[in-house]
């Protein structure tokens, strides 16, 4: 078979799970609880395939350059749609404590002011830490978004060239192109099963929803 027309099945197979999950929400009548299991299950799913990934790369002599306190990747703007960004902030307020939460608050609030009137590639390329990013190391791992779970390097000198030199066109990190792929497939289906129920999800930046 076709190596395409095996990876855009994989794709729909992917897109189908995410619809399903979406769709266990829909019926739940889209209360909290609910979403955030569907959430937490699609999350489980991506990491199941991602920790695949890193066996085989392993077996293979192969790179995958991620690791606890690499965190070069954590000074960009992150999308993500305002379901994920939900669970997002209620993990932050079940797990910390008032003055925590509000430093996280004032950090997201000092990353929007800088990033808020940019565009285009001004916007893209801004380097500020997240909000969540203490000691280089993600404050609210488990519950991070689809496009930070996605985001693989293979090579993290190109990550370190693209924090440091980021408009240069020339070079961008060595991203591994299929976990992005499925992963957003996935997120696809997911948004698409809430459709269903008139719930129009929209994108947003991680500090926009933190503030």
């Amino acid at each position: 078979m076709n190596t395409n027309l095996q990876f855009e099945q994989l794709e729909k197979a992917f897109f189908h799970d995410g619809y399903q999950l979406g769709m266990k929400a829909v019926e739940a009548n889209m209360e909290q609880e609910a979403l955030h299991q569907s959430l937490k299950e699609m999350y489980a799913a991506i990491d199941g395939l991602i920790d695949s990934l890193f066996v085989y790369a392993r077996q293979q002599n192969q790179s995958i350059d991620c690791k606890r306190g690499c965190s070069w990747c954590c000074h960009q703007p992150v999308f993500a749609l305002d379901y994920e960004l939900d669970y997002l902030k209620a993990a932050v307020n079940k797990s910390f404590d008032a003055e925590t939460i509000s430093g996280i608050a004032e950090k997201a609030k000092q990353k929007q002011t800088k990033l808020s009137l940019l565009k285009g590639d001004d916007l893209m390329n801004a380097k500020h830490p997240c909000p969540l990013l203490k000691d280089k190391t993600c404050m609210a791992y488990d519950a991070r978004p689809m496009a930070c779970r996605i985001y693989l390097s293979s090579d993290v000198k190109s990550c370190v060239h693209f924090y440091n030199h980021p408009d240069d066109k020339t070079t961008y990190p060595a991203l591994l192109d299929m976990p992005m792929r499925l992963g957003r497939m996935m997120n696809e289906g997911f948004k698409a099963a809430l459709k269903t129920n008139a719930v129009e999800a929209k994108e947003y930046r991680i500090e926009e929803k933190l503030i």
